[in-house]
Formats: C-alpha cells, sequence, structure tokens
C-alpha cells in the first residue's frame, strides 16, 4: 500500500481543518516546500497537495506553492481543490503536479470527467469522493449531494476510473481511527484503485486499511503531530 502524506494550504501556508471545517484550523507550518522537502528527506515519495482557498472559492489560489515543491523536492504530486476548468488542470500540470484530483466536477459534470479522463489518461485523473454519513461531498466539504459514496464509485468504475480517492469527512482531523468496513466495501468494487483519507490517528489505522484492500492511504495530522513516524511508515510501505 503506498502512503502519501498531505499538506494542505491557506494562504500559502500549511494547516489542518478539523472535519472540513474553515472555522477549525490550525497553522502548521509557515513553509509548506520546507516541510515537503523535510518529508522527502524522511523517505515520503507521495504528496497529497490541497488548495484549500482553491476548493472554497472555486478556482485555484497556491499554485505557487505547488511550482514551490515540485522544484524543491522529486515527491510525486496530487494536487487538488479549486480545479473546474480544463485551464486549470492545465496550471496544474505545468506548475509540477503528477495528478489531479477532480471532487466537485465529477458530481455536477460528469460528462466533463469523462472527457477529461479520455484526454489525459486515467492515471493522470483521480476521482475525489469524499463522504459524510456515506454521502458524497463537494465544495470543499461544504455541500453534500445525496450520492451514496459506493454507488458513486460504482458508476465511476464503469467509465475509466483508475483511482478514488475517498476522505471520511466525519473523522477528517479527528484522529478517532478509520472506518475500515466502509473502505472494504468499496475496494471490493472490481478495477477500482480506493485511496482512504481520514481519521488515520497511528500505524494501527494503517495497517487495517492495507488489509481493507486499499492501494494507498493518505496521512496529514497524524504524521505532522508525530503520532506515525517515518520510520513505521518506511516499515508499511
Amino acid at each position: 500500500m503506498r502512503i502519501i502524506a498531505a499538506i494542505d494550504i491557506i494562504e500559502g501556508q500549511c494547516v489542518r481543518l478539523t472535519q472540513g471545517d474553515f472555522s477549525r484550523k490550525t497553522l502548521y507550518r509557515a513553509d509548506p516546500v520546507e516541510l515537503a522537502r523535510e518529508m522527502e528527506d524522511n523517505g515520503i515519495r507521495y504528496l497529497h497537495l490541497v488548495d484549500l482557498d482553491g476548493a472554497r472559492t472555486g478556482s485555484i489560489k497556491n499554485h505557487r506553492v505547488l511550482e514551490g515543491i515540485a522544484s524543491a523536492t522529486g515527491l510525486k504530486i496530487d494536487f487538488s481543490g479549486g480545479i473546474r476548468t480544463e485551464e486549470d488542470i492545465l496550471l496544474a500540470f505545468s506548475s509540477g503536479a503528477a495528478q489531479v484530483t477532480i471532487g466537485s466536477i465529477a458530481v455536477h459534470r460528469p460528462d466533463l470527467l469523462r472527457q477529461w479522463l479520455g484526454q489525459y489518461g486515467p492515471d493522470k485523473i483521480i476521482l475525489g469522493a469524499d463522504f459524510m454519513e456515506r454521502k458524497v461531498a463537494t465544495g470543499g466539504w461544504q455541500e453534500t449531494s445525496g450520492r451514496d459514496i459506493a454507488d458513486f464509485l460504482r458508476e465511476y468504475s464503469l467509465t475509466g476510473v483508475r483511482y478514488a480517492l475517498c476522505t471520511d469527512i466525519s473523522k477528517d482531523g479527528m484522529l478517532t481511527g478509520v472506518s475500515a468496513d466502509i473502505y472494504r466495501e468499496l475496494t471490493s468494487l472490481e478495477g477500482l484503485a480506493v485511496i482512504a483519507s481520514g481519521g488515520i490517528a497511528d500505524a494501527t489505522d494503517l495497517m487495517k486499511l492495507r488489509d481493507a484492500g486499499c492501494e494507498g492511504a493518505v496521512t496529514g495530522k497524524a504524521l505532522l503531530e508525530g503520532r506515525i513516524t517515518y520510520n513505521e511508515i518506511a516499515e508499511l510501505c
């Protein structure tokens, strides 16, 4: 299982939200490039970089941070937040992203996501399927769609999606453990590589996700607060 470090950005700084609530923000580092370099020096190979300003406003705001991390490290970066148009995708790729995660568009414009899958390929486009109590959420987690997460992924698994990044919003930033049963259900969908996020508190949670069949797991707060060590990640990868 791939273990992917997360850096969330607001106004150019590394922060973490609790349950996607912008009013419950914790600042971790003023310089995300320095943090990314530190992660790479400690063996991290994959980074999930989230433009929270972009997710909330609907257009990319922190591509300079992406450029800085891409030029300073060799991390394989998945970028998300504020991607609504093809110009946004091109900006993300030209700024150094290896992949982009598409969430809101997948709910509101499935035809456009299918077009991008055909244009850029399923290895470049990750389906962002964040959920609260099994319902898919969009718009920086500010809106819920009413779509069941399993049904949503099942539909997209038949249209060429290869990777799905699924965040359990109810557990995000809470350090309360993972919803292994839900991920076990999602990983049973044929042809879909599921990346789990939300609730990871320690290395035991990573092992639970690995045993549930997840292709990857994203850890943010637990890594930043030292609840998961770089040595533990190296042993699990």
